[in-house]
C-alpha cells in the first residue's frame, strides 16, 4: 500500500549522478534535466573517480557539488535518488551504499553480475514505501510497449503461441581490445548479459513468466572469456514457445521481437530504441477491419527512453510504491540469463527457480564450467 503522505510531497526530488561517462552524460543527465524543467527533480551532486572529469561534468551542467567519494557525497548531500552508470562490478556496492543512506536507486543494466548480488541488494531495500533499487530497462517503457502489453494481457489477439527475440549486433576486434570487455569479472557476461538483456527483458515483460530454457553458446570469432553468440529455446508459463538469439557477430544489426498470437502477429523491429512506427500488427485473414484498426491505434507517440522510465520512477517515489523493474520484477530477466548460461554450459534444460544458494551459477554466470570459467591464476585487468 502507498504511504498516506510522501516524504517528497511539495518539493523537488534531489538526485545525484554516479558515473559521468557516456551513459551518465548522454542518458541519465538529460532525463533528469527534462524532469527538472517540469519541477520534479534537481541534480545536487555527481560522483566519479576521475576528479577532472566530474568537475568538468558539474561545471557544464551547473551541478553544485562534485565528488570522487560516494560515501562522502551520500553523507553530505543526502540525495533522494541516485542514478548509477558505472561498470557492472561496482553496481552492488554502490547500490547498497545508496540504499543504506536512504536513497532510491536507478541503476544501469546489467544490474549486477549474479543472482547472489541481486538478492543482496534486494535485502537492503525498504519494506514500507522504499527506498527501492530499480534497473534501467527503458525498452519496457513508452507508448508502443504499453499498448502491446495491454493487448496481450487482455488476450485481444488471442493466446500468444510463438515468439522470437533477436539481438543480433556487430562488435569488432577493436571493441574487445578494451581490457575489461569479454571478461566475466569485469563485464559480467557476453552478449546474452551485456547486449541482449534489453530485448529479453521486454519479451518477459510482454509475455509474463518463463518456465524452462534450453540453450547453446559459442565463441566463434572473438578471443574472449565469455561467449560471442548464444541461442535458446524458452517455454513460458502461458504455453508460448520462443527462440532467443544474442550475437555480436552480425553485420546487419537489428533488435527484434515477434509474437504470433491466435488472431494476429505483433512485431517490433529497431536497434537501440523504439517508437510507435517500429511496431507492426498483422491480423489473421478473418479479423474485422475495425478490430485491426483498434489494435493498430497506439495513441500519442512516446518513444522508449530513459526519460519515459525515469518519469514513472519519480511517480513511484512520490506515491511510495515499488517501481517497475525492481525487486522480483527486475530479477526475472537476470534469472533467465543465468539459466541460459547454465543450460548452455551443462547441456541441460533449466527450470525457473532452480538456481539458488549453493549452485555455482548463483554466484557467477560462468558457473566454473570447464572451458568457460576464467583461469584461477589469471590476472584481472585494472
Amino acid at each position: 500500500m502507498p504511504r498516506s503522505t510522501s516524504p517528497f510531497s511539495g518539493r523537488r526530488i534531489r538526485a545525484a549522478v554516479i558515473g559521468t561517462g557516456a551513459i551518465g552524460r548522454g542518458s541519465h543527465l538529460p532525463a533528469l534535466a527534462r524532469l527538472a524543467e517540469e519541477g520534479e527533480t534537481e541534480v545536487v551532486a555527481a560522483v566519479d573517480i576521475d576528479k577532472d572529469a566530474v568537475e568538468a561534468f558539474c561545471a557544464e551542467a551547473r551541478i553544485p557539488h562534485a565528488y570522487t567519494d560516494l560515501d562522502l557525497m551520500l553523507a553530505e548531500q543526502r540525495p533522494d535518488l541516485v542514478t548509477i552508470g558505472t561498470p557492472p562490478t561496482l553496481h552492488r556496492a554502490q547500490t547498497v551504499a545508496a540504499l543504506r543512506a536512504g536513497a532510491w536507486v536507478w541503476c544501469e543494466k546489467p544490474p549486477v553480475p549474479s543472482l547472489a548480488d541481486f538478492d543482496a541488494i534486494e535485502a537492503e531495500e525498504g519494506t514500507d514505501g522504499g527506498p527501492y533499487a530499480s534497473i534501467v530497462f527503458q525498452h519496457r517503457f513508452g507508448s508502443g510497449s504499453r499498448h502491446v502489453r495491454q493487448l496481450l494481457a487482455e488476450r485481444a489477439m488471442g493466446r500468444p503461441l510463438v515468439a522470437h527475440c533477436q539481438t543480433t549486433w556487430y562488435r569488432d576486434t577493436a571493441y574487445y581490445a578494451v581490457p575489461w570487455r569479454g571478461r566475466w569479472h569485469t563485464e559480467g557476461g557476453g552478449p546474452a548479459m551485456g547486449h541482449g538483456i534489453h530485448q529479453m527483458d521486454l519479451l518477459l515483460d510482454l509475455l509474463g513468466p518463463w518456465s524452462e530454457v534450453r540453450a547453446m553458446a559459442g565463441r566463434l570469432v572473438h578471443d574472449v572469456e565469455t561467449e560471442d553468440v548464444s541461442t535458446a529455446l524458452v517455454r513460458f508459463e502461458n504455453g508460448a514457445l520462443a527462440t532467443v538469439v544474442n550475437s555480436v557477430l552480425s553485420p546487419d544489426e537489428v533488435s527484434r521481437i515477434r509474437i504470433d498470437c491466435e488472431r494476429a502477429t505483433v512485431e517490433l523491429t529497431h536497434l537501440y530504441g523504439h517508437a510507435n512506427d517500429n511496431w507492426r500488427i498483422t491480423p489473421a485473414p478473418d479479423v474485422p477491419s475495425e478490430q485491426v484498426a483498434a489494435w493498430r491505434d497506439f495513441g500519442p507517440d512516446v518513444p522508449s527512453s530513459h526519460l519515459a522510465q525515469l518519469r514513472e520512477l519519480v511517480a513511484s517515489m512520490r506515491s511510495g510504491e515499488r517501481p517497475r523493474s525492481s525487486g522480483a520484477d527486475g530479477r526475472t530477466s537476470l534469472e533467465l540469463i543465468t539459466a541460459l548460461y547454465r543450460s548452455a554450459f551443462t547441456d541441460t534444460t533449466v527450470r525457473r527457480g532452480e538456481i539458488g544458494p549453493g549452485d555455482p551459477y548463483y554466484t557467477a554466470l560462468h558457473g566454473d564450467a570447464p572451458g568457460w570459467a576464467p583461469g584461477a591464476t589469471e590476472e584481472v585487468p585494472a
